[in-house]
């Protein structure tokens, strides 16, 4: 194994007003993109200059349109390996529960989409997604942390604490 220097992101989950669909952008634009073809949240890299909030913030607006006014920090995760480049991410995983603004319909990644959060598990997700989504959108007060090693482009286990 080699030093461990991983890429510092955000991921978040944008609730609709009324609290049943979640904004999701399926990645459909860029040909080079690890994610082309998947649903995810918001995101992206945090700059060197920034907190964690800030950049969730950051990546709301530039990729949305919106600026969050509510945001819950639900959880971290650690994707080893991942991708065409075997990148190294620690993601901070948010729920942006309100927000100001009208979310734009597409971003240079992909088209935004409102999504009822019980049908998201029927969409092109990544594999650690059905995992950790039901803690990002369930009860749960305590952070979960999170765990998926990849190898050529495959995850390879999942661990999530805590358990349940």
């Amino acid at each position: 194994m080699g030093k461990y220097r991983p890429i510092v992101g955000t991921l978040g989950y944008v609730l609709s007003k009324d609290k049943k669909k979640v904004l999701m952008m399926h990645r459909n634009k860029r040909k080079d993109d690890d994610h082309i073809g998947k649903y995810n949240g918001l995101g992206g890299k945090m700059h060197e200059d920034e907190d964690i909030a800030t950049a969730m913030a950051r990546e709301i607006y530039e990729e949305a349109g919106i600026v969050p006014e509510k945001m819950t920090l639900k959880g971290t995760m650690n994707w080893t390996g991942f991708g065409k480049n075997s990148e190294d991410w620690l993601g901070f995983i948010f729920l942006i529960e309100e927000y100001s603004g009208t979310p734009k319909k597409t971003c240079p990644e992909g088209d935004l989409e409102w999504i009822e959060i019980e049908k998201i598990y029927d969409l092109p997700l990544w594999e650690s997604d059905e995992y950790f989504l039901p803690h990002v959108f369930g009860d749960t007060k305590e952070p979960f942390h999170g765990y998926s090693p990849h190898h050529s482009e495959k995850m390879i286990s999942f661990s999530l604490y805590p358990t349940s």
